[in-house]
């Protein structure tokens, strides 16, 4: 009697099959230092992106479009995961050679960040022995 109550219908005031969710990711700082090409970054979006297990499936379910200062704007019609954006960001760093100095980070939710790792010199150190 209890597993009919979890497979019914969404709950009261939620529409089912409406989901929009934004996500933003924000690469001003690598494309002010002219390492990042934010242009071949969105062609890469939306070339690999996925929808009903397809390539080049986007249609108006999925919509990418870059906003000034190197920041990219994903919002999608439909279920869909920031780890999924994350993970391409990832691929992408990987493919262009820059995983080695960038990181993403989640700022806040929805929004990614790429940052430079941060590195510390010990030269100082290294001259005392």
């Amino acid at each position: 009697m209890r597993t009919s109550a979890l497979r019914q219908a969404p709950g009261r005031g939620q529409k089912p099959g409406k989901i929009t969710k934004k996500f933003i990711i924000n690469a001003s700082q690598p494309a002010s230092d002219k390492i990042f090409d934010v242009a071949a970054f969105e062609k890469f979006l939306h070339d690999k992106i996925k929808v009903n297990d397809r390539v080049g499936n986007l249609g108006d379910t999925v919509q990418i479009s870059q906003q000034g200062d190197g920041k990219i704007e994903v919002i999608a019609h439909t279920q869909f995961s920031g780890r999924y954006l994350k993970y391409l960001t990832k691929k992408f760093l990987k493919k262009q050679q820059l995983r080695d100095w960038l990181r993403v980070v989640s700022t806040s939710q929805g929004v990614y960040e790429l940052r430079f790792f941060n590195v510390v010199n010990d030269d100082a150190d290294d001259d005392d022995e």
